[in-house]
């Protein structure tokens, strides 16, 4: 059986704002940064500090009889526990208390207040903890967007997707593998929305996928304290190799005006985009009128046009293993506008 191309992800020490704007930021792919002060949280945040802090307020998680979710087929049932009681839950292997069964694994993204209209802040669903927490200063307070509090019990697997806005995942506790793909894979990923088919992307079947092969892999292990830096469009995969907690920091890299102002998730398609992929469904609804000949003849114009119009050269992945911060960084005005 073929194997998928891999790289790993490249790690980085020693980054600052200007080292980060400057030198990783403009390559558009993922990079591991080790080393950032994240503050406390990397030494406090132990499963009793959290069930403390975090008390009795109830949380809206996901359940799942197997750790491998499937958002697509929804293999998983959402519930409601107190925090306290769901942190003591997810970092257990067996439970004596359980809605499936006594291996079931837990997750949990954290919600704004008005789950259909607000992001998701730490600092206003758990303000405690979020004294704990140093978001880097990568970028400006207004392209903030969200801030996500991400809890996953040990060997749960996340399903592949992208996010339309740049972000930081900050790993705090635990350690997670990641595995992403370039935006440039997309037809190999077999999607649905944002979403890839491919659950299993260890040991796909090819028969059923078999362009999926194609997909350069690219990986890494984030350990406690590492910062991941996953650029807008890239495509993640998550699996939590010991129970975890992590915090995802969204930014507008892009005008404000780009986004779609009623998604809370900061997944939705940016304006102009959904209004191209309208357009071309309207395209393809027309071809339907022609014989099955024209139709093909056409659609493959189309599909030439596209290429020609919209396609890019291929991301490279950087080849600089590490980057001190006394190196000299791009001149100021390239710093303060990234993107």
């Amino acid at each position: 059986m073929e194997s998928q191309e891999k790289v790993a992800v490249q790690i980085f020490t020693e980054v600052d704002r200007d080292v980060f704007l400057g030198e990783i930021y403009p390559q558009r792919c993922p990079a591991v940064l080790r080393g950032v002060h994240l503050g406390p949280c990397v030494d406090t945040w132990t499963v009793e500090y959290l069930g403390q802090k975090g008390g009795d307020r109830e949380v809206k998680i996901h359940v799942s009889a197997v750790p491998q979710m499937d958002f697509l087929h929804k293999n998983f049932v959402y519930r409601t526990l107190p925090f306290n009681e769901f942190i003591k839950r997810a970092s257990e292997k067996k439970h004596s208390d359980f809605f499936l069964c006594e291996d079931e694994s837990y997750y949990l993204r954290s919600l704004g207040e008005d789950v259909r209209k607000e992001p998701a802040d730490l600092t206003k669903q758990f303000p405690d903890l979020a004294e704990d927490f140093r978001i880097p200063q990568f970028f400006a307070p207004n392209q903030f967007f969200s801030s996500v509090f991400r809890i996953s019990s040990c060997g749960l697997q996340l399903w592949t997707h992208y996010d339309v806005m740049d972000n930081l995942l900050a790993q705090v506790t635990g350690r997670k593998r990641v595995v992403l793909y370039s935006p440039q894979d997309a037809l190999h990923l077999y999607l649905s929305g944002d979403k890839s088919e491919v659950l299993e992307i260890d040991s796909p079947d090819l028969e059923q996928f078999p362009e999926f092969v194609k997909a350069q892999r690219y990986e890494c292990v984030l350990e406690a304290g590492d910062l991941l830096y996953i650029p807008a469009l890239w495509f993640h995969n998550t699996l939590a190799l010991e129970f975890g907690v992590g915090v995802n920091v969204f930014w507008r890299h892009l005008a404000a005006e780009s986004y779609d102002k009623k998604d809370p998730y900061g997944n939705k398609d940016l304006l102009s985009a959904t209004r191209a992929l309208q357009a071309m469904e309207r395209a393809l609804n027309t071809l339907d009128d022609l014989p099955p000949d024209y139709r093909d003849f056409y659609g493959r114009r189309m599909v030439q046009r596209i290429q020609q119009r919209a396609y890019s050269t291929p991301c490279h992945p950087i080849r600089t293993a590490q980057i001190s911060a006394s190196r000299n960084t791009l001149p100021s005005s390239n710093l303060d506008k990234p993107g």
